[in-house]
Order: structure tokens, then sequence, then C-alpha cells
């Protein structure tokens, strides 16, 4: 794979499942150079068993970027989200046998989220709402004329978002309109005045507004609401928020509900708050079919409410009228965050996707406590939906980058096939699963992605971010893009990387810098000790966030690497602190919170120690990791007289690699190639020319 094949990466969504069991609907996004964006449309996939050849998959929708799809309970209408180009996400509707689609929402900085009512009359959905004068609310006034922001909280600016106290997500109810009814037409003329001067029977609606259903804002309070969903009686609707006092110095949410009624309308918020349980972080709430129980996903955040370090997220239930909440899952050894959301199947079951040593797999849980995994191997599920004895998922895998299954008789049978063009004009390499042991007998889990031809390859040690996350085996354009550039990739999951239990991921807190760098130099040397076509004399080492961190401590004590790339790296604790979003707490659980403690697992601490060439990559608009810890890690590097590069993309954010624009994706490539093959040159990467 070449940077230029971005746009044949293509993303599945999380399936929608017609109640009638017969077909699903997903979104399927790819880059576009063209647009410099991500376009994609829905897709309905027939579940025909055997399979029909006249029902293959097809586009279902031809709109600019459409996401989220969902049919309604009784089946007749399709809700999904589209946004124009350039334009923020809204909530459509469309017959779900077909037809024009039709906007329902017009919110200011679009829809994030949605839900159907069980009657299949209402939505509720969450959308950010600007405070008055901000964001293009008031005409007139620019992002740079707005008015001052005095902050006095910790938690004010999130990566990706900006500023949140003056834009949190509120939820808002509407009456989902009659697709098949006649379409209203926007007023002119006579017909306009008499709107605008609030003629009786007009309301106040003028020009295209009055052509939308008028949604009902829900919740108030300045803090984000999520994950709205409704209750089984149509008339409670669940979401999570930090409503409790003192939630600006903990990382505490709770569960909320609010009642609704018949017609439009809502009361203030209640808490529905476990009777046994403590400190938590709650993700997701969804009730039961039957209306008997209250499932929730929750990590225990500890007495401080900010001990995040490494907590697994588990699965709880509750009786819907109160009570004591029983925990489902094992919390040491299963961690069921891996998509914040709760799958309802059957009356009183629900589906979660669990993060296990390298792969992605889904159980069911009943609210009895019985509990089955149903779908584990080497695979990534990202996503899961059940209707009518039909269960449908999306996956990755190492030959996909998504598609969708329905699993039959304890078996995948695989339905789409959206990655065959990646396959067949890039070539697709298959990474080699591995473990090697720890200086201290620790399994050390990972893969080994190698190009094709007899060596010996350069070998680049990739280190993931987080640092409580995981390498999976499937399919990873950055490996496979480096493999095609000749080179061997090793990715690995030291201590403090999350699927392998709590006590692995948490084996680093207050002590990073030290087991994780163990196991990463094991598994690089227990690699190259195994394979000989791997070249121990060219090594390079790379990785973002976390994984930038442990690249910069790990140059600063082991000097074999021809060159390293450091990505918007977590670089600095002391600094971090008052700049990051996180770095309130981050830091401080981390590292700990005494000046020692920070400057003993500090890469600036030891930047004197480097003696590796290094290319810093940074985003303007990381709030996570903030671009001033790659300018003063750069500049340090520079004063020291190491060899250093600053490659700074405007515009971009923390998810770069992931979420950047399609032409900053190849062009961030692009200057990784070059780099590497300035230092470690290859007959696919050779080095660059000598200046005459």
């Amino acid at each position: 794979m070449k940077s230029e094949h971005l746009p044949l990466l293509k993303s599945v969504s999380a399936p929608a499942v017609h109640p009638d069991g017969g077909r699903a609907v997903v979104s399927v996004l790819r880059p576009d150079f063209d647009a410099d964006a991500y376009v994609g449309q829905l897709w309905t996939v027939p579940l025909d068993s055997p399979p029909n050849p006249g029902r293959a998959p097809r586009r279902l929708t031809r709109g600019f970027r459409d996401t989220a799809p969902d049919f309604s309970p009784d089946g007749r209408v399709l809700a999904f989200l589209r946004a124009a180009d350039g334009g923020k996400p809204q909530l459509h509707i469309v017959e779900a046998d077909g037809g024009e689609p039709q906007p329902v929402t017009d919110a200011p900085l679009g829809v994030s989220a949605f839900a159907w009512s069980p009657d299949s009359r209402r939505i509720v959905y969450g959308a950010r709402v600007p405070d008055e004068g901000r964001y293009g609310s008031t005409d007139g006034i620019s992002a740079g004329g707005e008015d001052a922001r005095l902050v006095t909280d910790y938690q004010y600016r999130m990566n990706g978002v900006g500023y949140t106290a003056d834009k949190p997500v509120q939820q808002f109810l509407v009456e989902v309109p009659d697709p098949g009814a006649e379409p209203k037409v926007a007023p002119k003329g006579r017909a306009l005045k008499a709107a605008a001067a609030g003629t009786p029977g007009r309301g106040n609606a003028v020009g295209t507004a009055g052509l939308l259903p008028v949604a009902q804002q829900l919740t108030t309070s300045a803090t984000d609401h999520n994950g709205a969903s409704f209750g089984a009686d149509g008339q409670t609707i669940y979401f999570t928020a930090a409503l409790h006092e003192g939630s600006d110095a903990d990382l505490a949410t709770g569960i909320y509900r609010i009642t609704v009624g018949e017609g439009v309308g809502g009361a203030e918020p209640e808490a529905v708050a476990p009777a046994n349980t403590g400190r938590q972080s709650v993700h997701a709430v969804r009730q039961s079919e039957d209306g008997q129980w209250i499932f929730f996903l929750a990590q225990d955040i500890g007495e401080s409410g900010q001990d995040f370090v490494a907590r697994n997220t588990a699965l709880y239930v509750m009786p819907s009228g109160g009570g004591d909440a029983t925990r489902l899952s094992d919390v040491e050894t299963m961690d069921l965050g891996c998509n914040g959301r709760i799958e309802l199947r059957g009356p009183d079951s629900a589906l979660l996707l669990n993060n296990a040593r390298g792969t992605v797999e889904l159980h069911e849980f009943r609210a009895s406590g019985n509990h089955q995994a149903l779908i584990q191997g080497d695979r990534a599920v990202t996503g899961v939906a059940a209707r009518d004895g039909s269960l449908v998922v999306s996956f990755a895998d190492a030959a996909t980058a998504g598609d969708v299954a329905v699993f039959d008789g304890g078996q995948l049978r695989v339905l789409t096939d959206f990655s065959a063009q990646l396959r067949s004009d890039a070539g697709i390499v298959e990474p080699l699963e591995l473990t090697f042991p720890s200086s201290d007998g620790y399994p050390v889990h990972g893969w080994l992605v190698r190009p094709s031809g007899q060596g010996p390859h350069p070998v680049l040690l990739n280190i993931h971010g987080g640092p409580f996350a995981q390498f999976t085996g499937a399919l990873f354009d950055e490996a496979q893009v480096y493999a095609a550039a000749g080179y061997a990739v090793l990715m690995c999951n030291p201590r403090g990387s999350a699927g392998y239990g709590q006590a692995h991921g948490r084996a680093i807190k207050e002590k990073m810098g030290t087991l994780d760098m163990q196991d990463v130099l094991a598994f690089l040397d227990g690699a190259l000790g195994k394979f000989e076509d791997l070249d121990e004399g060219s090594l390079g080492i790379m990785g973002g966030s976390y994984g930038g961190y442990l690249t910069a401590w790990t140059i600063s004590h082991d000097h074999r690497f021809k060159a390293a790339i450091v990505e918007r790296g977590f670089l600095d604790p002391v600094s971090f602190t008052g700049s990051s979003d996180i770095g309130w707490f981050f830091g401080a659980e981390y590292t700990g919170r005494t000046a020692e403690q920070m400057a003993a697992q500090s890469p600036m601490a030891r930047v004197e120690q480097v003696r590796t060439p290094a290319l810093v990559i940074h985003s303007e608009e990381d709030l996570r990791c903030p671009v001033e810890q790659g300018q003063r890690y750069f500049t340090a590097l520079k004063q020291l007289g190491v060899e250093a590069a600053f490659l700074v993309f405007p515009g971009e954010n923390h998810e770069l690699s992931r979420s950047g624009t399609p032409h900053h994706r190849k062009q961030r490539f692009d200057h990784i190639l070059q780099w590497w093959a300035r230092y470690l040159p290859t007959a696919e990467n050779p080095a660059p020319a000598a200046r005459p």
C-alpha cells in the first residue's frame, strides 16, 4: 500500500438491521483527495441465507457524507445523519423502501447522535448549542470578534472540539414527519411577509426554517448530556452527564432520566444512582427491552474521582425501579469500553464489544448474570445490531478495513467485500503474530508486518498511543505503507496497554518508561533473534501520543536506532499540566504529582542524552498533546546539535493520522518515508540524490 491508496480505505459503520431481519444498512466512508474530505453513503446489505446472487449489496443514498443509519422500530423509516460538503451533520429520514431523504434538523453546530422512540413517532437527538454571539450565532461576529472568555474551571476545552462550556451537548425531542406526506414549500411574497409578522396560524416560520419540525430542548445545564435513548415505555429518556456538585474536579459521570409524556415536552433530569457503587465514570446506559433493567457501562475512578489509569470498563445492571447494581463482567480481564455502546438483544440481554489480546470480541450478557462469548478470533468487531433473529456485525481483520457479516449458526458469514480494490490495487501484507519474553520473563505479544523479498530489511519499531490502548491484527494503514516501502514493521502491546487485564495496564502507573520500554525493546530483540532477514544494524523507532513519549524516552536510553519519529508526543509532564485538555489530571495519575516523580519520567528532563536524529511531528490545533510539547522538544534537540526536523500541520488536531484531511494524511506519509529514506534507505524507498 502507498500513500496514494488512502481513498481505497473504506470504513464501515455499525449496522442497522431492519425489524424483519431481512437486510442491514451501513455507512461506508472513505478519504477523497478531490474533496479533501471524507465522503460516503449508506449501503443496503441483504441478509439472505443462502445468498441470493440477484440481491447484492448496493448503494442506497448519494449524499456527500451519510452516516449513522438506524431503522425505526416499525420498519417504515430509515433515519441517518447527512452532512453537505463543508456542512454540519443533520438528521434526515427516508422511507425504508427508498425515496428522497428529507431533513429533520438544522442544528447550528450539527447533530451528534440520535435514537428512536419505541412507537417510531419521535426521535431524541444530541446537538451542541452555542452561546449567543458565538460560533456564527450572530451575523457579523467572526470567531476573532467574539467576546473574551472568562475561564474558572479545569474542564473547558477538548481536543477536536475546542472550547466546550459555551457549546454543551444538549438533548432535543422531535416529532418525526410522515415521509410520505405532501412536501412543505418555503413561503414567499405575501406569505413570507405574513410569516415574518407572526400572522396567527403561521407562527414565526420564515423562509426554509418553517419547513422543519419544531424540536423541544430537553436539557439546559452547561455540561454535555450524552448517549440519550428511550426506555421501553416510550415516555422516559435515559442519558449520561456530570450534573453532580463539584463535577469540575473529578471524572465522574452518572445516569439521568427525563419523563417526556405523550406530547412534546420534558421535566427536570432525575438522577438514577445505584445504591452500592462508588465513584464511577458512566459511559453508556440502556434500559432493557422488557423495561425491567437498566444496563450501564462504567469505570471505577477511586475515591479521588480521578484514578482512571488502566481502568477496564465493566457492564452493570440494576433494577429500573432502583436498588443495587450487579457487575456482569469480570473487571480485571474484560474491557467493554471499545465503542461506548450497548446494543439490546431480546427482552433482557445486551451485546458488548471486548478488547481482548489484540482482538475485539463480541459478548452477550443477560440481566440474570448469564454470559457467553459469541465472536472471538483474529478480528476486530467494530459494531453490532440484532433484530428478529438476525445478528449482524461490522468488522475489520488482516484482509479488510471494514466489512459486514451475519452471525449464523455459530459462524460468521461475510456479506460484503469493501476492501477488494484495496487488496487488488495496493496489495496487503498479512501480519505475523508473535510473543517474546521480556527481560523478566513476562510475555510480550505483538505482530510483524514483513515486506516481500529476501532482505535484509530495515526494521521500524512502532509504538501505539494511549498508553491504555492496543494494536490489533486488523489491517493497519501505517504498517502497510511502511512494509510496501521495504520496511519490516514491529508492533507490540507492552505493559500499560489495554486488552490484557487491568494489572497489565496499571503496571506502569507512576513508573512510565520502565516496564513498557523494557517490553518493547525485548520484543524488538526477540524478533531480531528469530528472523535472519531483519537487519539489526538498520533500526528506526516511531510512535504517536504515548508512543511519541516512549519513542523520545527510549532514544535517551538506547542509541542503536539510526533515526526516530516523535509524533504528537506527551514530552514534558510539567508544561502538559497547564496546556493539555486533560493535563489537569492525566500526568499526575500516570507519573505522580511531585516534581521529582515527573522529572524521573520526563523525556524533556533527559533530552540531553539523545543522540538519535529525530523528526518531530505535531498539529497546530492539538489540544491533547499541545504543539508546545513538540516545539520545545525540537528546539532542545537543535540546541544540543542533534539532527532534527519539525513537521507542523495547520488545521489539524491530535487525530491527524486517523482522521486528518486526506491531503494532510497523504503528506504525512510522504514526509515520514522521506525521513526514513534519508537514514534507512531501501530499494523501494531510496535515499535522496545528493545535491550537486
